[in-house]
This record gives C-alpha cells, structure tokens and sequence, in this order.
C-alpha cells in the first residue's frame, strides 16, 4: 500500500489514510477476485500460478497491478488483463483499477503455489 508522508518532531513517519481493518478487508477481497481469474489454457487461476506480482492498493483506493503472462505468446495476452481489471474492480471500496503486463522477472514454473502444482500434476 502506498502511505501518506506526515512529518512528526523532525522525523517521517508513514500514515496510512485508511484504516488497517479496510487495508486488510479490501486485500483479502482483492486476493480473492484474482482468484476468480483462469488463464483459459490453464485449469489454475493466474493468482497460483504466480502471475501477479505486485498489487498496490493506494490511499485513494486506486489499484494498481502488476502481472504477466506465462509467455509473450500467450493468446490469452490481450483478455487476461481485462479480466484482472474487471475481477478487482468488481471488489466494493476499490476505485480505478491500473494493470500492467510486465516481463521482468520473466515467469517460470518455480513461481507457482504447492496448490497450482498439485492441479497441474507438476510435483
């Protein structure tokens, strides 16, 4: 999450200007929609198979996301990010929803849960 900057006695000191309650409710509920996402090709969501890599939820509720996609060629790369913005948007107390496709760090199996092996029968 990005923080207010409030100067204290000389020192900076970060303030969130929601309540950590609210923090914690909206990431869970942003988790979970990702959740929701399957790459079509893939009978694992895009959360497991590790394709998000950053989710900053700001102090205005805007959502920005980071993803990827488990190769440039994936022909899914055009309806995957829609489906992450929609999916996060979806969540109540969210705002506008920014996704980004990333290549670096370039995706690897490695960064899949034990949950997405174990769909994928890759142990």
């Amino acid at each position: 999450m990005t923080d207010a900057i409030e100067a204290k006695t000389g020192n900076m000191q970060t303030v969130s200007a929601l309540p950590p309650e609210e923090t914690e409710r909206l990431g869970t509920e942003i988790v979970a929609a990702l959740k929701t996402v399957f790459d079509p090709e893939i009978p694992a969501d895009i959360y497991e198979l590790g394709l998000i890599y950053k989710v900053d939820l700001k102090d205005d509720r805007s959502v920005d996301v980071d993803m990827t996609l488990t190769t440039p060629n994936c022909p899914a790369a055009a309806e995957l990010p829609t489906m992450v913005e929609n999916a996060v948007a979806s969540v109540p107390g969210v705002g506008v929803v920014n996704v980004s496709v990333i290549w670096d760090p370039p995706w690897s199996p490695e960064r899949m849960t034990d949950e997405a092996r174990l769909v994928l029968n890759m142990w």
